[in-house]
């Protein structure tokens, strides 16, 4: 009973400890999911994905920059890197995968 005893006091200090870092666990949620899209923006097969996981990883740190406290520079990270450079790369990819789709499945040469 009294290992039962110190593994519930324990765990209840465990909990306390995070309840009392939230944010501590916050960043180190989003900081495991920045670098797990980071990962996937190498390792994806397809080009289109790898950009979207690319806008995943930036508003990670555009998170990150409000956990910091600086929420201009966090607003101007998602409008000018998520909204602008990840919808360019995405138009970019398709429009010359297109192409590339089209020369290498046209019969007719």
């Amino acid at each position: 009973m009294e290992i039962l005893d110190n593994i519930w006091d324990g765990f209840c200090n465990v909990m306390g400890y995070l309840w009392t870092n939230a944010d501590l666990v916050a960043f180190v949620v989003l900081a495991a999911i920045a670098v797990a899209a980071a990962l996937y923006v190498v390792c994806a097969k397809e080009v289109v994905h790898s950009a979207f996981y690319l806008a995943l990883v930036f508003v990670c740190v555009a998170v990150t920059y409000f956990f910091l406290e600086a929420e201009f520079i966090g607003v101007i990270q998602m409008l000018v890197y998520v909204g602008a450079i990840t919808i360019l790369f995405a138009f970019s990819i398709m429009l010359t995968r297109r192409y590339i789709m089209r020369k290498e499945g046209d019969s007719n040469e």
